[in-house]
């Protein structure tokens, strides 16, 4: 029924934009099925807005951010930072200071929380990782950092694409666990506690179906299904 629904609704928005621009032909529009694009928040435009208000007047910082989240691939969001002065370009910086107003807005990203980085061959900067934004922009707002319409917007917004980050984290900016998952971690470790451990294997390992420590893992609670 949803899928049939998508489709209507497709179907209704390429009737409209024939009827705007009759002649377009579809070879001249981006498409998925082309190669070299990157997955990324429906709400990025306005979570950069928000991490230059963040940063501060006169130090902007999204311009590098969302260069460095088109080199990631959303499975790792590691990066070695290998090709500095390319992607300082390519985050807009020119001339002699380029590099070093590149390290510095890096920089910023990581105080603010927005990327971890470590050092290396490279020196300082030599690899990054990218947070989930909508976990930073959260604790960001509950330490009275973010405006409060823009935090709205983002909240709203969110709800309409199904972008449920933002309840993930409760009102001190902790990841909430979910009860069902503590339930599980509960009947592994009465099955671990029961089960005998064969003989042949040394003791220092732990038998199977024993749970990780807490905080070795991070759970997302389920989203609403009726969202």
């Amino acid at each position: 029924m949803a899928r049939g629904k998508a489709r209507s609704i497709q179907r209704r928005q390429l009737d409209a934009r024939k009827k705007l621009w009759p002649d377009l032909s579809k070879d001249e529009l981006w498409a998925m099925g082309n190669d070299g694009w990157v997955a990324l928040p429906r709400l990025m435009p306005l979570m950069m807005s928000i991490m230059d208000d963040l940063s501060g007047k006169g130090f902007p910082v999204s311009r590098t951010y969302l260069e460095l989240w088109t080199r990631v691939r959303i499975e790792e969001n590691f990066i070695p930072l290998n090709r500095p002065e390319e992607m300082a370009f390519h985050a807009g910086f020119e001339g002699q200071r380029a590099l070093r107003t590149w390290k510095d807005r890096m920089q910023r990203l990581a105080e603010l929380g927005f990327i971890g980085l470590k050092g290396g061959p490279l020196g300082d900067l030599s690899y990054a990782v990218i947070y989930n934004p909508y976990y930073v922009i959260k604790r960001a707002y509950l330490a009275k950092l973010v405006h409060d319409n823009k935090w709205q917007a983002l909240a709203i917004r969110a709800n309409e694409v199904g972008a449920f980050d933002l309840d993930d984290l409760n009102d001190e900016g902790k990841l909430i666990v979910d009860d069902d998952d503590d339930d599980d971690d509960d009947d592994a470790s009465a099955a671990s506690a029961v089960k005998p451990t064969p003989a042949a294997k040394p003791a220092s390992r732990p038998a199977a179906g024993t749970p990780l420590k807490p905080g070795s893992r991070i759970r997302r609670h389920a989203k609403p299904a009726s969202k």
